[in-house]
């Protein structure tokens, strides 16, 4: 199974060239490493610091956490599906808060991908 923590380079690329001003909405799909040997945490406790670690930078962008929580169950798809840990969805007032913000000198992006085993991230309208 292949797993995703990082950012495409080619799928970057893409979003980088739709217009800058644009608002936007980051869908964060995440599972914890069970252990995560770079910080001696959970994942989900590295998770946790990532986050405390990134609240400046979310918040010289404006971004807005809409929701952050657990789902809970399945009502369309496979019943033998794992779900997701956690899910977060974030509004930005626009593309380029977003990418100055994860482009940023000193944003956890480290952190982030540390705490996972796999993630998604995709851009909503």
């Amino acid at each position: 199974m292949k797993t995703y923590v990082g950012i495409n380079s080619e799928q970057l690329k893409a979003f980088t060239q739709l217009p800058k001003d644009t608002p936007v909405m980051m869908l964060n799909l995440l599972k914890f490493k069970a252990h995560v040997p770079e910080t001696g945490l959970t994942g989900a406790e590295t998770y946790k610091n990532y986050m405390i670690a990134g609240t400046p930078f979310f918040e010289r962008t404006n971004a807005e956490v809409l929701y952050f929580g657990k789902p809970q169950t399945m009502l369309i798809g496979p019943e033998d599906e794992t779900l997701w840990d956690k899910i977060i969805m974030v509004k930005y007032n626009t593309i380029a808060d977003f990418l100055g913000m994860v482009q940023a000198e000193g944003y956890p992006l480290d952190l982030r991908a540390q705490a996972l085993e796999d993630s998604r991230l995709i851009h909503c309208g």
